[in-house]
């Protein structure tokens, strides 16, 4: 229970700041919603449902799992502002498991990235995409498990990084690649070789296919877009996340000893 405890004060410390950070909540909204409303509207209308899939849906459905997964993995670099304000040197030498610590900054920034998704849900509705209740009630699991997972890959990313700047370098350069080898915007189906075999190491291809089992599932008579089945993202997802934890908290703590 105390470790527990430690863990939901430190994820409600990270969700009451979203909510005071009207200027992080605007921004955080505002590409996703372009990317939707701009991108998928001009394919839809420039080139139909092309081989029967509506791309606006098809657009929708990977932006929705883009921002869930990485507005959770880009949350986690609080933990670099909090060792440089030193709060988190602070948190590592209260009497709190160091796991749990870690753990709270992943809840906060998952609850974070829900709000941000039933935003966009809303908008593509607005949109026209079809959203049924039994499809919506299915992604308030799927949406949590896809932001724990960013979060995971968050923390190894910032494990070995010093400082706030070198954290703003590397996310693009981790994130921009990701956002074409996993399916964002366009099929991934039909890669060279080469990209094929880094496509299936980026994590975010598999948090953006679970969201498109979820979508398609749901629907009838659809062009299958999903390459994985659910089960089997879920497996690689569960994977991922320990090994994530396990490297990611390994090395953040080892750097924090050695301050």
């Amino acid at each position: 229970m105390h470790e527990l405890s430690a863990v939901f004060a430190i994820a409600h410390r990270d969700f009451i700041k979203l909510l005071r950070d009207r200027a992080r909540i605007i921004s955080e909204l505002a590409f996703p919603l372009i990317f939707i409303g701009i991108l998928g509207t001009s394919l839809q209308a420039g080139f139909g449902s092309a081989g029967g899939l509506n791309l606006l849906t098809f657009v929708f459905t990977g932006v929705l799992g883009q921002t869930i997964w990485q507005s959770s993995a880009l949350g986690v670099i609080s933990l670099i502002a909090d060792r440089e304000q030193d709060y988190s040197q602070e948190m590592f030498v209260s009497p709190v498991s160091r796991y749990s610590i870690i753990a709270g900054k992943i809840l906060g920034e998952s609850l974070v990235a829900l709000p941000q998704a039933a935003a966009i849900l809303a908008f593509g509705w607005v949109l026209g995409v079809r959203l049924s209740i039994p499809v919506l009630l299915a992604f308030i699991p799927i949406a949590f498990v896809v932001a724990i997972f960013g979060g995971a890959f968050g923390v190894l990313v910032l494990s070995n990084l010093r400082s706030q700047q070198a954290a703003n370098q590397v996310f693009p350069f981790v994130m921009l690649p990701q956002f074409f080898l996993a399916g964002v915007f366009n099929p991934i189906q039909h890669l060279p070789w080469y990209l094929d075999i880094v496509s299936h190491l980026s994590p975010m291809r598999y948090a953006i296919d679970l969201v498109r089992d979820v979508y398609y599932g749901g629907l009838p008579d659809v062009v299958p877009v999903p390459l994985e089945g659910a089960p089997v993202n879920l497996a690689i997802i569960g994977a991922m996340f320990v090994g994530f934890m396990l490297v990611g908290t390994t090395l953040f703590v080892r750097s924090e000893r050695n301050r």
